[in-house]
């Protein structure tokens, strides 16, 4: 699924034109990326949760020439999927 067929699809769901579904997911990208930027967490309602999570420096390899390196500790998104929606994938 893309992202247009995603607006669409929800879209139809709720019953609201695509446009103020553009906007609402437009809103939510925009809060979720502040709330993160923060080092908050966004709860997403029957799917899971966004949060930031701590990366540690580790070392890594160059896949050309196979020489060790250092990757730096940086701070990356994470998401944590709830058990239902885990369960639900499962079958």
């Amino acid at each position: 699924m893309n992202q247009s067929e995603l607006k669409k699809a929800v879209a139809q769901k709720a019953g609201r034109s695509i446009a103020s579904v553009e906007r609402y997911l437009e809103a939510l990208r925009d809060v979720t990326l502040d709330e993160l930027q923060k080092g908050g967490e966004v709860p997403l309602p029957g799917l899971g949760k966004l949060f930031v999570k701590q990366r540690a420096e580790r070392t890594g390899r160059n896949p050309r020439t196979g020489e060790a390196i250092t990757i730096p500790a940086c701070t990356v998104p994470y998401f944590k999927a709830f058990k239902p929606l885990m369960d639900a994938i499962k079958g």
